[in-house]
């Protein structure tokens, strides 16, 4: 299996950057229940930087690749204005065992990885708004490899599985929804948001991408109660290097999450697989 991702800088530190972007790329390979094999470098750099920023840039994603038991093959870089780096990864998975977005069945949990709310963390700390406490929580989260997210949701069984990222929660629950043929609901007052994301949605501080989100996703968005327009921005935040949401069988819901804290990661029912066609049912 094969996967790209690139992106312009997240955060101010170019080895944070380097390491946040090669662990999002890594995600995809995880999401699809594998284990990446090699990574080639992808970059972007504008002619006349210091050169010291790209260096540390490529070795905060070499670390990231070695945490993760891969290995940086080679890469390609070109002159741009502003600078983009990310991965282009190959991994291996058993044909048998592969995981996608299309198994949810009607009756399964939902279980969701990481704390939502990178998106309006980063755009306060663009906008010089940011505590740094809360980006300091936000990097240490988009950090985190989905390494043991993925492994232990197949050792429990998980029917489906799909990253967080630019989609929003909304927009990967869609398509999960979608292409399994079901309905999810998910209950607002269950999700998790990263230290200062609830007061940054609040003052309005949220990514372009999350106009983008709901002006696509919202045809498929039905709410029990009306949504504060913050609450709405939140859901449909763009992550990077976000965590992996599974469908479930419900007498293994409460296990994974157990086992997934106890190895240090952090998860949270959030919801239920219905029956339906795509849609995403939002409750309190």
């Amino acid at each position: 299996m094969s996967t790209v991702d690139f992106f312009p800088p997240v955060v101010d530190d170019p080895y944070a950057f380097g390491a946040i972007a090669a662990a999002n790329a890594l995600s995809d390979i995880y999401a699809m229940g594998g284990e990446p094999l090699f990574a080639i470098n992808l970059v972007a750099f504008p002619d006349g930087l210091d050169m010291s920023i790209l260096t540390e840039i490529l070795r905060g994603g070499a670390e990231k690749v070695r945490e993760a038991g891969a290995v940086i093959a080679g890469g390609h870089s070109v002159s741009d204005r502003e600078p983009k780096y990310g991965l282009a990864v190959t991994g291996t998975v058993d044909p048998q065992a592969m995981m996608t977005k299309g198994g949810a069945k009607a009756g399964d949990v939902l279980v969701l990885t990481k704390p939502l709310g990178s998106g309006v963390v980063t755009t306060a700390l663009k906008r010089e708004a940011a505590d740094a406490a809360h980006v300091d929580a936000a990097i240490a989260s988009m950090l985190r490899l989905n390494r043991e997210a993925s492994r232990q949701a197949r050792l429990f069984g998980a029917h489906a599985l799909t990253d967080i990222t630019g989609y929003s929660l909304i927009g990967h629950g869609h398509e999960m929804a979608h292409l399994s043929q079901v309905d999810l609901r998910l209950s607002l007052s269950s999700l998790r948001w990263l230290p200062g994301a609830v007061d940054y949605a609040q003052r309005g501080m949220v990514p372009g991408g999350t106009a983008r989100n709901r002006a696509y996703f919202a045809p498929w968005v039905q709410s029990s109660t009306a949504l504060e327009e913050w609450e709405l921005n939140l859901l449909y935040d763009p992550q990077t290097s976000g965590g992996l949401l599974m469908a479930l069988p419900p007498d293994a819901a409460h296990g994974l999450v157990e086992a997934l804290e106890a190895s240090g990661e952090q998860a949270a029912i959030i919801g239920e697989v219905i029956p339906g066609s795509g849609s995403i049912h939002i409750t309190r």
